[in-house]
Formats: C-alpha cells, structure tokens, sequence
C-alpha cells in the first residue's frame, strides 16, 4: 500500500486532494503564527507561493542558487523559533520565507509526508559564504535550546534546529530523466541540472564545502552503526516517522527487529510524534507479553537522537503476501477443490487472529490497527499480529488515529467494537480484500457476501457474523440484510448501488450506464479552480493538472470520445491553461504537453494546439528518454497525428528524427535484463519497449521503411523477454518479486501493440504469446477497477481483440464476463455510476485511474473495440454521436 495517499485524504471525503485545502480559509487565518503580526519595514513584499509566505526587502538581488539556511521547530515552539528569525532577519535585510500556518507545519512532518522536504519551517538566503557563516553563529546562540524535526535532506549545525543545504535560490527549471520540470541548479559547465532534495545530505561534486561547515560534517560522521549492540541487515519500511530494520543482535548472534523513531517527526492525525508512539509500543508489548501471538521486547534505546525498540524477530510473510500468493480467484476458474482447500485455510487464519485478538482483549488492550499487512503468517501456518504503535488501554473510547482504511471502523465504533469491525473485514477480505469500499458506501457488504458465497463453500454462519460485526448489529439482523438487502446501514443507506444502471454494454443498457458516469464526471468538476478541472489522483499535483493520464486533457477526450455531452467551459478550461505552462507540467504524450496538444487538436482546437505543439518543440526534447509515457515515443506519435491532420512536412521530419534517436539507443534483445529491475525498471505499454514499438509501427505504416518495423520487432522482444507464462497459461511481465497483468506496466499493454505488429508480419512464437497475454485479461479477480492498474484495461484489451475476431465467442464471453465483475467496485455519487481510484481510498475521475478511463474502455466494449487509447484504437466516435 502507497502510503502517501494517506495525506490526500485528510481535505475532502470524496476525492483525493492536496492537503493544505483541510482547513478553510478561516481557520487558516486562526491558524497563523504569531509573528505574523510582526510589521515588515516600507518597500518589502510577502508573497504566498503554495504554503509558503516569501518574504523580500526591496531593491534586493538573490544569486541564483548557494548554501541556504532552514530552520526546524515543532508546534510548541514555532512561534517563538520565528519571531526569533524575524526579528533578526528583518532589519538585516535578509530574504526568507516560512510556512503559511500551523496546518502547514502539520501536513509536513504527518508519517507519511515527503521525508526530503520534513522539517522545513523557515528558509533564509544568505547573499554570500561571509553572510551564510555570520547568520549562522548568531542564530544558533539566539536559538539555542530550541528543537525541531531533523531535517534528512541538510546538514545540521550543532545541536539546535539550522540546517544547511547547497541549493536553488530562485526558481529555475530543468528536465529530469523521466521527463519532468524540476527545480534546476547550474552546474559548472554552465549546464542546468535537478536540485536534488533526496533525504539525505548531498554537496553537488563541483561545490566545496565551506571550511566552517567541515566540523559539523565530521560530527554528523562521528556516530556510526558500530557505537550500538546490533547489525542492521536490512531496512525493512521507512516512514518520515523513521525506519523499521532486520537486524542482527551482535552479542548473541539473535535476529531481531529495530524500530527507529525521529522525535517531533511522523506525526498522527492527533498530532502525536514517532517517539510518543514508540514507548508507547513499547508499553503495550510489556503488557502484552506472554501471548503466543505477540513479539517480545528485547531492548529499547537511544542513539543519534533517535529511539529505537528492538524486538522479537517473527519469521513468517505477511497475511497480505500470503493471500497474493494463495488466492484461486486469480486464475480464470476455480475448481471445487481449489475452493474448498482455499476456503479452509482461511477460515482457519481468521479463527486464529480472532483468538488472538481475543486474548489481547483480555489484558485490557485494544489491538487498533489489525489488518493483512500486520498479521505475519509462519510456514506452518501460525499466525503472529505485529505493529502496536496505536494500541489503547481505553477500551471504551478509544478511536486509533493511524488505520489502514480498508479496516477503519465508522465513528460510532471505538474500542473493543472497533477491533470487531477489522476482525469482521478481515472474514471477507481473506475471501476478497476490497472492503475499503466499505468507507464509500456500506451497502457494498452485501455484494461481497454474495460473491463470496458465489465462488467458495464457506461454513454456516460466517459471512453473516462478518455483516454483523461491520455493521454493528446483531447476527439475526446481519442475517435478514443479506437476505433482502434492508436494514440499518451505519452511515449510508442500504445497497445504494442497487439503483445504479446494470454493467452491461449492450444497444439497450449501455446508453444508460455512459451517461450515468457521465453525469458523475460532470458533476464532479471544479471549473472556478484554476490547478485541476476533475479530481483524480495524487499524481495530478506533481505533474500537474492538465495532461493526458491525470488532468483535464484525459478526461474531456475521454468523454468526448464516448459520445457524451459536457459544459463548453469545460474544453475553454482546458485552452485557456495549455498556454500558461507551470514547473510541475511536463512534456510527454501521457504526463505532459504533448498530449494536451494532441487532446486540443482531437477535440477542433487546432490552432491553440499548433501554438502548443510548437511551444513543445522548442524545449530540449531530444533528451528524453524513449518511452510513450514521457519520451520520445509518445511525442513522435504526437507529431505523426499533427502530420496527419495539418499536412505539414515539419512535423513528419521531426517525427523521423525522434525515431532515429530511439533506434539509436534502442540496443538488441538481449540488452535489457530478463526482469524489470535495476537500470531498466520498467517494460510493457507506457514505459517499456511496447509503447517505443508502437511508434515505429504507426511511423513504419506512414513511410513503408522496413528497418522500423525490424525496430519495433526488437523493442517488442526486450518486452517479451521480461515476461513469464505462469503455470495457468497467463503471460505476466515478471518484476522479479511479483510478476503483473496491467494495461500501463504489464502483459496487457504488450497485447495490442503485439497484434498490430502482427498484423504486418505473423510469426508463430508471437502469436502464442499474444494469446498467452489475452489470457492474463480473463482474471476472476483484479484489486482495482481503473484503466491503467485495473480491470478496465483487461476489458479495453479484449474488447479490442473481439473487434479484430468477429465471431470469436470465448473472447465475447470474456468481455461479457469482466465488465459484470467491475460492478464489485461500482459506487454511488450523486445517485450515478462513478468508480474509486488507486488505493481505493477516495473516488477518481480520470483517465488513468478513474472513472473517465472506465468509461473509456466500457465504451471500447459497446463499440466493437473501435474506441480506446490514442493511437491504440480505429477512430474514435465523433463527439456527441450516441450510439
């Protein structure tokens, strides 16, 4: 589970958004510092740029980059820690900058906020070395005794709360190597490169390190892991709370486990530190101890100013490890015994955590935090429960603050009550792990009960006990819900899904179903914002809100492709902010520029797609490297379709340049390693040799040059190298820990760039393997539903596939058969169809993850696979044309 989703929950029930919009813009202003109110001096500016309040003297020129200094603080002491550098810097003349309130010093020290930018309150730009020394010997004694997060990416100066770190002054850009603007510094031969703010200390190679700062490197080398009793062997987890390591006692040789916690860093939601957390753990485990299920504490102490609780090393993978592994519903069929054997094993790890849970009861304790990934499962099948960071000794009122959504209980659950709802999700997600959804829409229980009484033999009465214990009632009233689907429904109402339109695609259902999601998308849109358009996932605040994948330009071709209508403001939107690119927009077909143009030019906004276009080809594109995704696969195929629809020569000529840089590198076979990993971390659709393959076919088509299409035979076989046919006849690309199936990164995006090259030359070892990868879309089960990670792609896939094979009746059943699946994670919002986005936490409405690529590929499915993703497809279905 991506943990960073976390934090985009905290602004909106409904949709993943950026933190900082929690509080409205009253409580932000009850939330400012106190040193706010400190006058700044005639002719200076405060400026607010994201949650930060920069503040300059007049007439003053920053250099372009240097050594900067930040300064850390916690709640307790921030007000006095920046009336303290206000005070000084104000009438020095020094340029700085803090963050704009309370909530934002919060959101940047939470346990799962970015660990390189942790800690960060105050900045302050020093114009020189001479500057930079002076401020830093005179605040550190102003400052002196004052605490804060350690900031991982600085380098301390003594014991108080500066930091130093050579960076960007000013806000200049370069192209990173996947193809994002980040903030540049320049190097020494004049050359704009990234601004690395990794959680780790680093001096750029052509910067030397100012001699006053060499004590206070050499301090921070001083401590090494020798100075503890214990071999670190391996990190297990990191958080900004610290890390969780395999260790080694050097005294006894016994493996054990240490957890690290940073003091005032990993903050809860109730604004409790690492540190609070891990002698509380500590506390609870001593309490604990005994428990067959429980780990036992070794040691606790304290070194480098962090603590760390060693433990009893558990052997044993965890529950959500084992159930990956184990789970028939992964395969196209389960046979009986297959069923039974997996019914009975699960059955058996929910009867033990039960017990243990049980016991754990007992002592006084409510376990808070029970879920697949704290429950380690031996060999031999004994279950351990690990992790008791949240643990209570209030058995009545307690309410855990750090939960795994799939397992967090409704408000009106606390205490031992909200260990029964985990413990009654955990009886269906052993059978099937989607009861996040639960936290949109209750009602859902009741189709996860059928389904898995549809698909196993589970015993009399455990289902039934799983409803009882999620929806706080009585086994009897659990009984009669799922019987007619009536009934109390905490905090929703009862099977609200019902009353959305059936998932079928078919001449008279699937008119109802696209506007149903149309609607939901429509409504869902935020034209007076000016950083998205439609709420998607997280990645549209890091690469911005305009592009293909998680931005605008996806979601209207989307919806213009399957025939639904839209506000026109919503395509003004769009046009107005193509041409005001920001540092987080980026160039490539899929995350970037390019595909907003190409969304422009398909949607009869040629003119301001051309502008684009050629805004686009004046950055250093050449670099980039050769996916669809951000390189130069995609953006060849961009100039192709504006080749095509203006006729101008140009944009062929730069298209063959692009191809013959990607041939260039593009290397043989056998260059890549057989698994994704290493320096190659990725094959299939948008970052792999697939998506570089289907640009030397669409280029190979329009110029008739069989050396690309030789090409795109080559980078279709670095993909197939890196997959495995498992042993049920499904092709996956093989990641070395985990092998997938997906449109994005896995098998299936391999699918249908595989079959256009077939289409031009057949050969036999391919054509197995293209059936092999249709086999991968025909799973019973798929964690998601989205386009990219989920099961749209598989329907996009075989919905295609039907298309080119009319007549091929086990492809159609297929089809029929996945999109009845996807309304397992069908939801309701505002009375229509709408979809969850990756991690299921919160709805999405974009392409990539969200409702509008569903819609996309159900559309693929009514139209004979004529629908689907640019350059994928036949033409799609012009705007407005209902079928």
């Amino acid at each position: 589970m991506d943990k960073r989703y976390d934090v985009y929950c905290m602004a909106d029930r409904h949709f993943y958004d950026l933190p900082e919009n929690t509080a409205s813009e009253e409580e932000l202003r009850e939330q400012s510092f106190v040193a706010d109110g400190i006058p700044l001096p005639s002719g200076w500016q405060k400026t607010a740029m994201g949650d930060w309040l920069v503040c300059n003297p007049p007439g003053l020129q920053l250099p372009d980059q240097g050594w900067k200094i930040h300064a850390s603080a916690h709640k307790g002491n921030a007000d006095t820690v920046l009336e303290t550098v206000l005070r000084y810097c104000i009438p020095r003349g020094i340029s700085f900058k803090y963050l704009a309130n309370r909530q934002a010093l919060f959101n940047r020290n939470l346990k799962y906020a970015d660990r390189g930018a942790s800690g960060k309150f105050i900045t302050i730009y020093p114009l020189d070395e001479e500057m930079f020394q002076r401020i830093l010997e005179d605040l550190a004694a102003e400052l002196e005794g004052q605490e804060g997060p350690y900031i991982l990416s600085d380098l301390r100066w003594g014991d108080g709360p500066l930091y130093v770190r050579y960076g960007g002054f000013v806000g200049r850009h370069c192209l990173s190597d996947t193809g994002a603007l980040v903030g540049a510094i320049e190097n020494d031969r004049g050359e704009l490169v990234p601004d690395r703010r990794d959680p780790v200390f680093h001096v750029p190679e052509w910067v030397e390190l100012p001699g006053f700062l060499r004590p206070h490197l050499e301090a921070r080398s001083k401590g090494t892991a020798d100075d503890i009793g214990y071999t670190v062997e391996n990190a297990v987890h990191f958080s900004n709370g610290g890390g969780i390591y395999q260790a080694r006692d050097r005294r006894t040789g016994r493996k054990v486990i240490l957890k690290e916690a940073r003091p005032y860093a990993g903050l809860s939601a109730d604004s409790t530190d690492a540190v609070t957390r891990l002698r509380h753990e500590r506390h609870i485990l001593e309490r604990l101890r005994g428990i067959a299920a429980v780990p036992e504490v070794l040691d606790y102490f304290e070194w480098g100013g962090h603590e760390f609780l060693v433990q009893e090393f558990v052997e044993g993978d965890t529950l959500s490890k084992m159930f990956a592994h184990r789970c028939p519903l992964n395969e196209r069929e389960t046979s009986a015994a297959e069923a039974k054997s997996f019914t009975e094993w699960a059955v058996g790890i929910s009867r033990q955590v039960e017990e243990a849970v049980d016991r754990i009861h007992e002592r006084g304790i409510v376990f808070g935090d029970l879920h697949p990934f704290n429950i380690l499962v031996s060999e031999d099948g004994r279950v351990s429960l690990i992790d008791y960071e949240v643990a209570s000794e209030d058995t009545e009122n307690f309410k855990p603050s750090l939960v795994n959504p799939a397992y967090s209980a409704p408000m009106d659950r606390a205490g031992f009550e909200h260990d029964r709802y985990a413990l009654g999700c955990l009886r269906l997600a052993l059978f099937l792990p989607l009861t996040t959804l639960l936290r949109h829409d209750m009602g859902k229980v009741a189709d996860f009960a059928e389904e898995i009484r549809r698909n196993f033999p589970v015993p009399p009465g455990y289902l039934e006990k799983a409803v009882a214990d999620i929806m706080g009632v009585p086994e009897r009233e659990a009984t009669e819900f799922l019987r007619t689907r009536t009934g109390r429904m905490p905090g929703a109402g009862a099977a609200t899904t019902a009353h959305l339109p059936p998932l079928a695609t078919g001449p008279e259902d699937w008119p109802l179903l696209r506007d149903s999601i149309a609607r939901a998308i429509v409504r869902s849109a935020t034209p007076q914002r000016d950083d998205r358009l439609f709420p998607g996932d997280i990645e549209q605040f890091h690469t911005g809100g305009l592009n293909l994948m998680h931005g605008a330009a996806g979601v209207l071709l989307a919806l213009s492709d399957a025939g639904c209508s839209y506000p026109p403001e919503f395509d003004r939107w769009l046009e107005r902010r193509a041409l005001q690119p920001r540092p987080e927009d980026r160039l490539g077909l899929y995350d970037g520029r390019h595909g907003v143009a190409y969304a422009l030019l398909k949607l009869g906004y040629a003119d301001t797609a051309e502008e684009l276009v050629g805004l686009c080809l004046k950055e250093r594109w050449e670099g980039l490297g050769n996916d669809l995704r951000s390189g130069l696969a995609g953006i060849g195929l961009n100039l192709l379709a504006f080749e095509e629809a203006t006729g101008d020569a140009d944009y062929l000529r730069a298209a063959q340049h692009a191809a013959g840089l990607v041939v260039e590198r593009l290397g043989t076979e056998d260059s890549v390693p057989a698994t994704s990993g290493g320096t190659h971390p990725y094959a299939g659709l948008l970052r792999g040799g697939s998506g570089t393959a289907l640009f030397l076919l669409h280029l190979y088509e329009r110029t008739a040059d069989s050396a690309l299409l030789a090409a795109a035979r080559t980078a279709l076989g670095q993909d197939l190298r890196r997959c495995v046919t498992r042993d049920n006849g499904m092709m996956h690309v093989d990641e070395g820990w985990r092998t997938m199936p997906y449109l994005a990164t896995g098998s299936v995006g391999i699918g249908p760039v595989l079959d256009r090259y077939l289409s031009h030359r057949p050969e036999e070892d391919l054509i197995r393997s293209s059936d092999a990868i249709a086999e991968a879309a025909c799973s019973q089960f798929y964690v998601q539903p989205n386009l990219f990670n989920g099961r749209a792609g598989m329907i996009l896939h075989l919905a295609q596939r039907a298309g080119a094979r009319p007549g091929d009746e086990r492809t159609a059943h297929d089809l029929a058969q996945q999109v009845k699946l996807l309304g397992l994670h069908t939801l309701p919002f505002g009375g229509d169809a709408a979809f969850p986005g990756e991690m299921l936490m919160r709805l999405s409405m974009d392409l990539a993850t969200g409702s509008a690529g569903i819609l996309l590929a159900l559309a693929a499915a009514a139209h004979d696979g004529r629908v689907g993703l640019p350059f994928l497809a036949a033409p799609s279905v012009p705007r407005g044309t209902a079928s």
